[in-house]
């Protein structure tokens, strides 16, 4: 990842669509809590007339994140899932849909129990594998759903070759990024046509906002989001929105934070008698490290995904175990969260054929002290080798 002319990404994260108020000097953005906007006359106004279609604050926080992932514009909305929704509404009835055969378990869902009712096809595919995606194109495919790192598995999956793939079929290249944020991945500078985010994660970062956003250059593509955008409703508050771009301006330095803790949480568990598989793209055996070094340069993130032995009873004794990890779902926050997806956050991909293992646990590693986030693990896994060698 090269710095092109124009300010470096942490200056970005600070500055971007967020100038002094010009009313007041106010160096932070402010909130404008506000549900409308005084007119200068009929159909005249200075360019706000109603907070569902656009509020200050939010077209702050929407400058600064395609600032961010090197878009053109972007778009913000009350989830992420929100978001996925809104890009989902770009198909009609009788178009196909290519998703990850590793997706979290919300986009799955709404994709199988709500979009798929409306003629809306779609096929889980592992998008590691190039002849796997072309054999699943179909005329009517008009959008390839990628996640990568995956969630709750971590594969590693190769924008670049993704997008040649479905842009010779017509079809767009959506990248879920949220498990990498912009300051270790840019899709769109490798081929995808939209990025998506849950704000929630890691560009909100302190685990105290619900937040999606879209982020792309094609106008045509904006100008139908942003008619749905306003339309459906999907839209966050301005409080909401202050409190994402207050995240991402710490961004940087968090992300850096939690990628070598991440780095050392996985070699720990990589190496425990416990474990019985390590699912983390910077360690050198993984399957993707090779391409995840290419288009992840800055670092490999801080989720981490590992498999216990002893099944489902090892991995809920393991979770429910920690101290300084918090049994919880939702990730990318400063603080360690630790949970089993099979019974929390992909408990929708059961029946599927593509249900997570019950003994897989997903770590969301925080920026806390790693040698308390080692402890705390070492002791948690104690828990069932002690049980083992008890039972043996």
């Amino acid at each position: 990842m090269t710095q092109a002319d124009g300010p470096h990404f942490e200056t970005l994260a600070i500055h971007a669509g967020q100038e002094p108020d010009p009313a007041t000097g106010a160096v932070i953005v402010p909130i404008y809590q506000t549900s409308t906007f005084a007119q200068d006359g009929v159909g005249r106004h200075k360019g706000y007339e109603y907070a569902r279609t656009d509020n200050p604050t939010r077209t702050a926080l929407q400058t600064a994140l395609a600032a961010l992932e090197g878009a053109r514009w972007g778009l913000c909305y009350a989830s992420g899932l929100a978001a996925t929704q809104n890009v989902w509404y770009l198909l009609d009835p009788g178009h196909h849909v290519i998703l990850s055969d590793d997706v979290y378990g919300g986009t799955y869902r709404l994709m199988a129990r709500v979009v798929a009712r409306y003629g809306i096809e779609y096929s889980l595919v592992d998008l590691t594998d190039p002849a796997r995606v072309r054999a699943a194109l179909r005329p009517e495919t008009r959008m390839i759903w990628v996640e990568t790192p995956t969630n709750p598995y971590l594969k590693i999956v190769d924008i670049a070759a993704l997008a040649e793939i479905a842009h010779s079929n017509g079809a767009l290249l959506v990248v879920d990024n949220t498990f990498a944020s912009p300051y270790l991945q840019r899709p769109l500078a490798l081929g995808a046509d939209l990025v998506l985010h849950s704000t929630t994660k890691y560009l909100g970062g302190h685990s105290d906002v619900i937040g999606g956003a879209v982020l792309g250059n094609d106008p045509e593509i904006y100008q139908r989001l942003k008619f749905l955008q306003n339309a459906c409703g999907d839209v966050p508050g301005p409080f909401d929105c202050w409190l994402i771009l207050r995240g991402i301006k710490t961004l940087a330095v968090r992300m850096r934070q939690h990628s070598a803790n991440g780095m050392a949480v996985a070699e720990m568990l990589r190496a425990h008698p416990a474990v019985e598989r390590v699912f983390y793209p910077g360690l050198p055996d993984h399957p993707g490290h090779e391409v995840a070094r290419r288009q992840m340069p800055r670092g490999f993130g801080g989720m981490v995904s590992f498999a216990v032995r002893g099944g489902a009873d090892a991995a809920r004794a393991v979770v429910e175990g920690t101290k300084v990890f918090t049994l919880a779902e939702s990730l990318g926050g400063v603080e360690s969260l630790i949970e089993c997806p099979a019974a929390m956050t992909h408990a929708s991909m059961a029946g599927s054929g593509n249900e997570v293992a019950e003994n897989l646990i997903r770590l969301s590693v925080g920026i806390e002290h790693v040698d308390d986030l080692l402890a705390d693990l070492r002791q948690a896994l104690a828990r069932i080798s002690t049980a083992a060698r008890a039972s043996g």
